[in-house]
């Protein structure tokens, strides 16, 4: 099935909202994501909906249907191998990939893609530590949790961050964190937590962005 480059940013967006949200996901919150108003947002998923690749009510949202979820998950991988390929091959940082592979997810060619992901050795995470979908559309196991949700005192391993906003990820780097560094959270209040890095620095990092890194437990 042809879709535009719109269509397959709003079965994007959707699935990534249902990873977050175990429920339809609303209008409003998709318009949120997208930078959209109401009303283009509405247009866009009764199209959808009419291809069969959203349940849709004004009411209560949208869902994806099986084939909306196969076709979001293509474009999920698509990204996440260009994201890859940018950082290992062309010297691109983490916080510089987002908006480049925005674009080059939507070239239609299976054959460079499967090319990409063999010459990268066929990844299963992204520069982000977010999680590759294979060609079957099936996602590799990570043994996560938001580090929300860590309690202070722990040793903690970063395995991803799934926010892509440029300033949080510079922040990061330039406080020395990146994938696998340890962390120790110092303090935690309602709305701040005060993390250690592996040299001894302090950087302050605020609940709802602290909820998009995800973290193990160092043994």
């Amino acid at each position: 099935m042809h879709l535009s480059n719109s269509e397959e940013n709003y079965l994007k967006e959707i699935y990534s909202l249902s990873m977050e949200e175990d429920r339809k996901i609303p209008n409003l919150r998709i318009g949120q994501r997208l930078g959209l108003n109401p009303p283009a947002v509405t247009e866009m998923l009764r199209k959808l909906a009419e291809k069969e690749l959203i349940l849709y009510t004004r009411s209560e949202g949208a869902s994806l249907t099986e084939e909306g979820e196969i076709l979001a998950l293509q474009v999920i991988r698509k990204h996440r191998i260009w994201e890859t390929f940018l950082v290992r091959t062309l010297g691109f940082t983490w916080d510089e990939v987002h908006e480049v592979a925005e674009q080059l997810e939507h070239i239609r060619s299976p054959k460079l893609l499967d090319e990409l992901d063999r010459f990268l050795g066929h990844p299963e995470f992204d520069p982000h530590g977010e999680p590759i979908p294979n060609a079957l559309g099936i996602m590799p196991n990570q043994k996560a949790v938001a580090l929300h949700l860590c309690s202070p005192g722990q040793k903690l391993e970063l395995l991803a961050v799934t926010i892509q906003r440029p300033d949080f990820l510079q922040a990061l780097k330039q406080a020395g964190i990146s994938l696998k560094s340890s962390l120790i959270i110092r303090e935690i209040n309602p709305e701040m937590l005060m993390l250690q890095t592996e040299s001894g620095s302090e950087i302050p990092v605020s609940v709802s962005d602290a909820r998009c890194m995800l973290v193990s437990e160092c043994r």
